[in-house]
């Protein structure tokens, strides 16, 4: 019976439905694009494609294929998925974690489809934590104020006053200032002061005025 009906495949598949819904649930409540249905979607059919590459390299008996072949063409596979949903805006890149879990999410499928049913349910568990108990921890740190030299590169005779308005309208502070005058351009040497995630965000923004030529935070 367990043979005709596929009861195995059957838990495979439940395990699967399980794990990518505690997944997908945590991002569900995060409001990310990659929530409840599509993680369960993927990790079903990581799972399913993996039993059948199994199954599918037998010839009475004998094997005459590659049972990871199909297996390595969910990994690649799957990443057009996660790329659709990194987003760049506003100096900043949006989407890497959600790419990052449906990438997990086919991981654990494969691993459910090849029976390790153990390593799957670790591997599972570990990714819950993370997503739900490292959030906050992650949010508190981009926000943590930090200084970083910066220099910025504009046309002769730029104000400073016109680059501290940018700056400090992005929660970043001017410590303390050099001003080398050039016959073709002004360079500033700055040492900044602010929220670790806003240094992207001012990166870019400066970059969009045409009085500023380059931009470089170390």
């Amino acid at each position: 019976m367990v043979r005709a009906f596929r009861l195995d495949l059957l838990l495979k598949l439940g395990i699967a439905v399980l794990l990518g819904g505690a997944i997908g649930l945590e991002r569900e409540i995060a409001g990310k694009p990659a929530g409840l249905r599509t993680n369960i979607l993927i990790c079903i059919g990581a799972a399913l494609l993996t039993d059948v590459s199994m199954r599918i390299g037998y010839v009475d008996g004998t094997r005459v294929g590659d049972p990871a072949r199909l297996a390595a063409q969910i990994v690649s596979g799957v990443g057009f998925i996660g790329a659709g949903t990194i987003l760049h805006m506003e100096g900043s890149v949006t989407g890497l974690t959600s790419a990052a879990t449906i990438w997990v999410v086919a991981a654990i499928g494969i691993t459910v489809g090849a029976g390790f049913y153990v390593e799957a349910l670790g591997a599972g568990l570990l990714v819950a934590l993370v997503l739900a108990g490292l959030g906050n921890i992650e949010y508190r740190l981009r926000r943590a104020r930090r200084a970083a030299a910066c220099t910025i590169r504009t046309r002769p005779n730029t104000p400073l006053e016109e680059l501290r308005k940018v700056l400090e309208a992005n929660g970043v502070i001017i410590e303390s200032v050099q001003i080398f005058d050039h016959p073709d351009d002004r360079t500033f040497e700055l040492k900044l002061s602010g929220p670790a995630r806003q240094f992207e965000v001012i990166t870019d923004t400066l970059l969009k005025r045409d009085e500023v030529y380059g931009v470089h935070v170390g």
